[in-house]
Order: structure tokens, then sequence, then C-alpha cells
């Protein structure tokens, strides 16, 4: 299998009056991505961070800061990211059936890097289109929990969905996010996802260190022994 174990923190669960730092105790930790919530409060029910908070944050890290948009129009939110510095633009299947070609190119003409997820009910046929379209996303995120809030519980069923995208697309980066933490870790890792958002299992932690190493090696056993 050709991709690389990430482990992306959640900084939902950090202390947001202390994002910098927070970015910071996390990447020393051994994170590879930050994972940043934009959430519009329409899509889901909370509101997050916007545009002013990614572009504060870059102005102290040089992460891969890996953008997950739970929004109804993510059209308006690719000019403002791209120029904020986000790295990753993840936008949601159920909000683009329309426009997700002109979304997948304007997210590259931005230099941000395009991906699509997918809530619990949706079924992972509709993702394939965009991953085989002439312009791709290039990462699926299989969400597993219910988008919206943080410190939810895993939901094993999606693994199935993994499953079936690992075997589809052998080279994509695939993400979960949800509920990941030490007991949970193996099931995602052996459907195959490489792509692992951790946060309160993160951040909870006495040694987070301890707990990214863990998940990382538990992708990468995985991966050898498919």
């Amino acid at each position: 299998m050709g991709v690389t174990p990430k482990i992306a923190s959640s900084m939902l669960s950090s202390d947001f009056a202390n994002l910098a730092s927070e970015a910071e105790r996390m990447l020393n930790c051994g994170a590879d991505w930050l994972h940043m919530d934009i959430m519009d409060g329409h899509f889901v029910p909370n509101l997050t961070i916007g545009a002013p908070v990614i572009e504060s944050l870059r102005k102290h890290t040089k992460a891969y800061l890996d953008c997950h948009l739970m929004v109804t129009n993510p059209l308006d939110y690719v000019e403002p990211l791209g120029k904020a510095g986000a790295s990753g633009f993840t936008f949601h299947v159920e909000a683009s059936r329309e426009n997700w070609r002109e979304l997948i190119q304007r997210i590259k003409s931005k230099g941000m890097r395009p991906g699509v997820a997918l809530k619990p009910g949706t079924p992972i046929e509709e993702v394939y289109p965009l991953v085989e379209s002439e312009n791709p996303v290039e990462m699926v995120l299989v969400l597993t929990v219910e988008p919206g809030f943080g410190g939810q519980k895993f939901m094993p069923d999606m693994m199935d969905k993994v499953k079936t995208l690992r075997k589809k697309y052998p080279s994509l980066d695939i993400e979960v996010d949800g509920g990941l933490g030490p007991s949970t870790i193996d099931m995602a890792a052996s459907a195959g996802a490489n792509c692992i958002v951790a946060g309160s299992s993160v951040f909870g932690a006495p040694e987070p260190s301890h707990i990214i190493s863990l998940m990382r090696r538990s992708v990468e056993e995985c991966q050898k022994n498919n």
C-alpha cells in the first residue's frame, strides 16, 4: 500500500484560548497534521472557527492545516481559506452534489489539497465519482461519528466503508474522524484508514506522545500485514 500514516490532532479538543501553544505541543508530541473543524451552525448545529482563526494560527506554525468544512456552502470558503493559509480543504459530499467539479478546481487553484467527507448515513458510493474524476479529490474522510461535536462514541459499522474504499483505491488517502483512540485505532487501521484524526483521546491523555505513537504503530503494522 503506497499511503503513509498521518496522525492529525483535532484542535476542536484543544484549549482555544491557547491555540498556538496547543498546536506546537501536538506537533512536539509527534502529530503530522493539525485537524481544524470549521462549522457554520447550519450544516451542523455547532459553530466553531473560520478563516480568521486559520490565518492567526498560520502565523505561528508551518504545520499542515487539515481543514474539515462542515458548512452548507463550501464554495464561499475557498477564497478566504486559501488566503488564510489552509493546507487541505475537505468539503462534504452532501453539500456539494451540484458543484463538486467547480469546487475541486477552485480548491486546487488556491494551492490547497481537496478532500471529500461523508456523514455516517451517506452511502460510500456517493464519493466514487469525485475520486475517479479527471480532476479528483486526493483524500476521503469517513466520519465515524455524526459531525458537529467532539467526544462522541466511535461507530464500528463505518469500517465497512473504509474497507470498501481501500479495496477499490489502494493508493488513496483515507481519513477517519470521530472517537479514535487506543481502543478503536486497530479497527480503523485494519480496515485500511491511514489518516487518523484524534481529539479528546490525545488532548485528554497524560502523555499525548504515547497515544500518537501507538496509533501510528497500529497503522504501520496493519499496512505491513495487508
